[in-house]
């Protein structure tokens, strides 16, 4: 059975940790930047009353993290697993954010192969939802090597449908 929120995933520059209710506060101050939200599908995850809804997903889906830099201690995003299918060997990551000071520093690329070096422990392959608009994140996967393998309606946890590429990595791919 697949592992959610193993405590043991840190390397040299992040750490994540099982997210608790209690960080709400930490991980708003992180999230209330409007600008990390600017191509997201959601682009409103910013305002409070938003973002306690995203919050309250993570918390109900049981595979989130609090991401911390290693070398500041700070909170400096947070990302899940969510959607674990037993019969197609697979799980997905996503609903992941990151202040814009560690943007282009390597804390995104670090969290995925933490994530992923975990998963590939129990699935096959690991998929990822990307807002269609948005560019940032879509060159992200193909700097870590993911394959676009189409495009799907998502309705994230109590938002609107939105259409979303489907990116997927395979046991075994290069990082």
């Amino acid at each position: 059975m697949f592992e959610f929120q193993p405590t043991n995933l840190r390397d040299s520059i992040v750490s994540l940790e099982p997210l608790l209710e209690s960080d709400f506060d930490l991980l708003y101050a992180v999230a209330c930047d409007p600008l990390i939200w600017a191509q997201h599908p959601n682009p409103d995850r910013y305002k409070e009353e938003v973002f306690r809804n995203y919050f309250k997903g993570a918390i109900e889906s049981g595979g989130a993290f609090l991401i911390r830099d290693i070398g500041s201690g700070e909170v400096i995003g947070c990302s899940r697993f969510y959607d674990y299918s037993s019969a197609q060997q697979s799980v997905m990551i996503g609903y992941t954010f990151f202040s814009r000071k560690v943007w282009g520093q390597g804390h995104n690329a670090a969290t995925k192969k933490l994530m992923l070096d975990h998963a590939f422990r129990f699935v096959d392959q690991v998929l990822f939802h990307v807002g269609e608009k948005n560019l940032r994140s879509r060159r992200a996967m193909g700097k870590i090597g993911a394959e676009l393998i189409g495009t799907e309606e998502v309705a994230y946890y109590g938002e609107p449908v939105k259409t979303n590429c489907v990116y997927r990595m395979v046991r075994g791919t290069r990082f």
